[in-house]
């Protein structure tokens, strides 16, 4: 349910931060309208579902993607991102969004203790849920404005201002660093821990214990530690009732994306995404299930044909919402890539083999097996490659992959099959511009590198 039309919340959009500002709360309340007053009131804010997203722009940087059809030369917004255009020459799609839901966060963490009608335990489990979200917006910020992590530039390298304030009075900070911002993720992670509930079952876009050490378990492994990933993805796993759906067999009875069996963690994605890659769809075993199960092929799934083959999430079945949060076989996926890299071959296979026995129909499925670390490893990639393909990580996993010298170039093709864009290792655009709307008002921040 969306609440907007009920709780009054003055969003001001200043040209000179991108921001979307604080709330301005009337001595007055108008008639038909509520301020936020009450605890209650504050729950109901975190109810609402504007915030429970995420920007499915980032699907178009992917090297999973084809966008066949592209226009010559690039024009539109989502082509412009498509070939890593300098972001200035395209309109934002990911910073306003995220700063837009971190004020609504920061609302419920400056306002709740001055709530009325409430438990001081209930506001701390509000006060809870609103570091988790905040934690989770900025994970994707630092992601998108900050260079991979590597813990040998991180305290220099520049991400994002941490805006912990709705008060448009304050100045805005400066951009903090990338090991700032993460420094601030785990710390606000961790504070929530103790408060969160204990399950989320009932709502799975709300706040829980698993879902905290979920986002733990994502921010950890693209800082690339993969030891502290693996603990925290076991946790998760640990403390929800969230469970693996095995799309061979019988269809989940909600199409709730709030209700989806395997989030721990939901948050909504695209359902259909540009046409995918012919050369990633080419390296599905023809057995697995996920390739006919979750694509859309004009071509008798020969993947012959650019354009022919799309991604949608509800292509069998409406059961299957698209999830670009945190889920179980995300977290298995940590834990194996983890114990490969570690040469716990016996657990990295298992956690694969857990999420693959529920994608290969019984009679065709064969469970991995090899003593070869390198093997083992080289599937860990490729099944997380598979299983979270349009759910906004691929670009992050490549600027991860890159940092460690395993991304090839990627390059983009107009109709005719000629290059118009390429994507060098360890190329400067793995970091995207800040808006061109935020410069022009902070011209004492230093951009992004963009010469290549």
């Amino acid at each position: 349910m969306k609440y907007n039309n009920k709780y009054i919340f003055f969003f001001l959009f200043i040209c000179c931060t991108a921001f979307v500002a604080c709330d301005k709360y009337l001595d007055i309340t108008p008639k038909g309208k509520t301020v936020l007053i009450t605890v209650n009131h504050y729950d109901q804010w975190l109810n609402d579902n504007s915030t429970w997203s995420v920007p499915t722009w980032l699907d178009y940087l992917g090297d999973n993607v084809d966008k066949n059809n592209i226009e010559t030369p690039p024009a539109v917004p989502s082509s412009l991102v498509y070939i890593w255009a300098e972001q200035h020459n395209a309109p934002d799609f990911f910073w306003t969004e995220h700063y837009a839901h971190i004020n609504k966060y920061n609302t419920v963490l400056v306002g709740i203790d001055q709530a009325t009608e409430g438990t001081e335990e209930k506001k701390a489990a509000l006060k809870a849920e609103a570091l988790l979200g905040r934690a989770f917006e900025y994970f994707y910020l630092v992601n998108e404005y900050g260079p991979a992590y590597d813990p040998a530039t991180a305290e220099q390298n520049l991400a994002v201002p941490f805006v912990s304030s709705n008060n448009i009075g304050e100045p805005i900070p400066s951009r903090a660093t990338v090991q700032d911002i993460y420094d601030h993720i785990i710390a606000d992670l961790e504070a929530a821990l103790p408060y969160l509930p204990a399950d989320n079952a009932t709502n799975r876009f709300r706040g829980s214990v698993g879902a905290a050490y979920s986002v733990l378990a994502r921010t950890y492994f693209y800082m690339r530690n993969y030891s502290a990933a693996a603990q925290n993805a076991q946790l998760a796993l640990d403390n929800t009732t969230a469970s693996m759906i095995n799309i061979t067999g019988a269809r989940p009875s909600s199409n709730l994306l709030s209700l989806r069996a395997d989030a721990i963690y939901a948050r909504e994605g695209a359902d259909v995404v540009s046409a995918a890659n012919l050369d990633f769809m080419r390296t599905f075993d023809r057995n697995d299930f996920r390739m006919m199960f979750f694509y859309r092929s004009s071509d008798g799934y020969t993947f012959t044909q650019r354009g022919a083959t799309y991604y949608s999430a509800s292509f069998r079945t409406d059961k299957f919402p698209n999830s670009c949060g945190t889920s179980v076989q995300e977290m298995k996926l940590i834990i194996a890539e983890a114990a490969a890299r570690d040469g716990d071959l016996p657990t990295a296979l298992q956690q694969l083999n857990d999420i693959r026995i529920n994608r290969f129909p019984g009679p065709a499925y064969q469970a991995l097996e090899s003593t070869d670390q390198e093997t083992v490893f080289q599937w860990a990639l490729r099944e997380r490659a598979f299983e979270l393909a349009y759910n906004g990580l691929r670009w992050f996993d490549m600027r991860r992959l890159d940092k460690e010298g395993m991304m090839e170039t990627v390059h983009r093709y107009d109709a005719d099959g000629n290059i118009i864009a390429t994507l060098e290792p360890d190329s400067p655009k793995y970091t995207l511009q800040i808006p061109f709307e935020v410069m022009e008002y902070h011209s004492d921040w230093q951009q992004n590198p963009w010469e290549e």
